[in-house]
């Protein structure tokens, strides 16, 4: 018998990782009936996926469940039901709070448990209460998600590799909400991804909230690193491209590092957090690592592959933190040059270590000036980053169309957006594109035609590598004709 179709709206907050589970959230529902819809009005079911990074993560929650409490009383005088549901970190977090402050919540789920949603469906429906489902299950929820039958992600897709985080940074609440550090098998990894690439998908960014702690078993039994993943999932006929995200400096071995040099398909890119450029306040965060420990791994990732390109996250205003210790900050930006970065002011997380720190708090102006500082420089990088691309050939991926007729959009080999016109039969396609506009955060460009490929010089503006592999070239003919 046909199962009866409803309308599922999910609402994603914060990390890659959250997009990731989002869409396994989905997979798992299908069975049950539910289908992808664009909006929450008229769902069935509304589930927000909450991240509990950013400050006031939990009150933006709240604000969106009173919103979608009206749209709930709206179907129930139709004789209709909406099932709202909160997962995620905030859900992991603040799961007995959310049901006493929202009555009208039916399920709250941390992140772990999702692979459980169709019994915690069945006793929602029911009506026995709402149901909260915040435990840390013995088994791996990713050996539960359904395999084959799971929705194509598309031309760009994520594959969560790492899970949890067992480096208890005093300002993070990651080791609370996502539990310690795990690692998928290798099987599992490379037969998700042998079926997205036969769905479609030519690049993946591997993900984990510390994805270089990656410690898998591998088919062989033997306990696999993420550079050893890496070199297999290369071999996978059809994928063109690898990333992966985020990374930690106490994590970045030397095989990994290695295979950034050896590893084509491993994009020339890194993000890698520092937090700040200062020894004392990187201790007092308990990163274990120092400002130039840190530029010691930059180097070496610059010494296997000419050409990478850094982004980062910083803190500025932790605790504590005083002119000496910014002053650091702005050095070590300097000395390293990013092609962007992420910025934030401190803002205590309840329950961490941080949180509890009074001594030498900054105020809020101050914190605002340091942060204007930090972002001026960094955008000064990225303007000049990004002006020495122009005029060389970047190999970009157009995984959707743009706001103009005619025109794609894609990502180049350092993340930035591209735009071109270019038709419609190329998306899904790696294709070689001469910059020939810049700004602060995009890049324009023209689709190269097979002579001008050929033609083409190695070395581009600035220094910057033009990155056009043989197969582009082999194949771009039949691309644009």
């Amino acid at each position: 018998m046909a199962t009866s179709r409803k309308k599922l709206f999910i609402k994603t907050y914060g990390c890659q990782m959250n997009v990731y589970d989002s869409g396994r959230m989905a997979d798992v529902l299908a069975p049950l009936g539910y289908e992808p819809a664009e909006e929450a009005e008229g769902a069935d079911m509304v589930i927000l996926n909450t991240c509990h990074i950013r400050e006031k993560a939990s009150e933006k929650v709240y604000s969106e469940l009173g919103r979608l409490r009206l749209q709930q009383q709206e179907k129930a005088a139709a004789g209709e039901r909406m099932i709202i549901a909160v997962a995620g970190c905030v859900a992991q977090a603040e799961g007995a709070e959310i049901m006493a402050r929202a009555p009208h919540v039916d399920m709250v789920f941390g992140p772990q448990t999702y692979h459980q949603l169709p019994e915690m469906v069945t006793r929602a429906v029911r009506g026995a209460g709402g149901v909260i489902n915040t435990d840390f299950p013995v088994e791996s929820k990713f050996d539960l998600l359904p395999g084959e039958g799971a929705t194509p992600q598309g031309p760009s897709a994520f594959v969560s590799v790492q899970e949890g985080c067992d480096k208890f940074c005093t300002f993070c609440v990651v080791p609370y909400t996502r539990g310690a550090e795990y690692s998928r098998s290798a099987a599992q990894i490379l037969e998700e991804t042998r079926r997205m690439v036969a769905n479609g998908t030519v690049e993946i960014t591997l993900l984990g909230q510390n994805v270089n702690a990656y410690h898998g078993e591998g088919p062989d039994g033997r306990t696999w690193g993420l550079g050893r993943l890496i070199r297999e999932l290369a071999e996978i006929d059809g994928l063109r491209r690898i990333r992966y995200t985020t990374s930690h400096p106490r994590d970045m071995d030397d095989d990994l590092i290695s295979a950034h040099g050896q590893v084509p398909q491993l994009m020339p890119f890194v993000h890698l957090p520092v937090q700040s450029g200062s020894d004392r306040i990187l201790a007092a965060m308990n990163r274990k690592h120092t400002a130039d420990d840190y530029r010691r791994i930059v180097d070496k990732l610059r010494d296997a592959r000419p050409g990478l390109a850094l982004s980062s996250d910083f803190i500025v205003g932790f605790p504590g933190e005083t002119a000496e210790d910014f002053a650091a900050t702005l050095r070590l930006i300097t000395d390293v040059t990013y092609a962007s970065a992420y910025s934030f002011k401190y803002s205590a997380r309840p329950g961490t270590p941080a949180a509890a720190m009074a001594e030498g708090r900054l105020t809020e102006d101050d914190k605002s000036a340091r942060l204007e500082a930090v972002q001026n420089l960094l955008a000064e990088q990225q303007r000049a980053f990004n002006a020495g691309l122009l005029g060389t050939v970047q190999e970009v991926l157009f995984d959707r169309r743009g706001k103009l007729p005619g025109q794609l959009l894609g990502r180049s080999p350092y993340m930035q957006s591209v735009h071109a016109a270019a038709p419609d039969r190329l998306l899904g396609q790696v294709v070689p594109v001469r910059v020939t506009a810049v700004s602060a955060s995009s890049l324009g460009g023209e689709v190269v035609t097979t002579e001008s490929v050929h033609g083409e010089a190695q070395q581009g503006a600035g220094g910057r590598p033009s990155f056009i592999s043989p197969d582009i070239k082999a194949n771009h003919q039949e691309m644009t004709a």
